[in-house]
């Protein structure tokens, strides 16, 4: 994945490829939350499609494009940046920052704890067997 990062209407741009497998303009703009104009739609792509996020096939007169990117890589690079850029580099901040906001569900905190859980009995075990 290149470095660069998505900006907020790109970021929507690339939740409707990834939602849509592939996707034309239209069937993208279709796809956006916002009613933006095909031609905006069409220069977010072309700029995507220069960073290196997207791929475009010739479709007839039109032009599918096709992300280049996992969902799941974006996720994780922006998830570094918004570590680094403000709660310097500390997950434990961004859930407390999420708790404090009532931003999890007492259900979620269970989750969440079951699987804290389960990554440190992971961790001791692999500990025990590399001293």
């Amino acid at each position: 994945m290149t470095d660069a990062s998505l900006g907020e209407r790109e970021l929507d741009v690339m939740v409707a490829l990834w939602s849509l497998g592939s996707g034309t303009v239209n069937e993208v703009r279709d796809r956006v939350g916002e009613p933006l104009a095909y031609t905006t739609i069409l220069t977010i792509l072309r700029n995507l499609e220069v960073k290196r996020f997207v791929r475009r096939e010739e479709e007839g007169r039109a032009h599918r494009y096709f992300p280049l990117v996992e969902r799941q890589t974006a996720q994780r690079s922006a998830l570094s940046r918004l570590l680094g850029s403000f709660f310097e580099g500390s997950p434990q901040a961004l859930i407390a920052q999420l708790v404090d906001d009532d931003g999890v569900s007492p259900e979620e905190l269970k989750e969440l704890a079951a699987r804290l859980s389960n990554k440190a009995a992971k961790s001791k075990g692999a500990t025990r067997k590399n001293p």
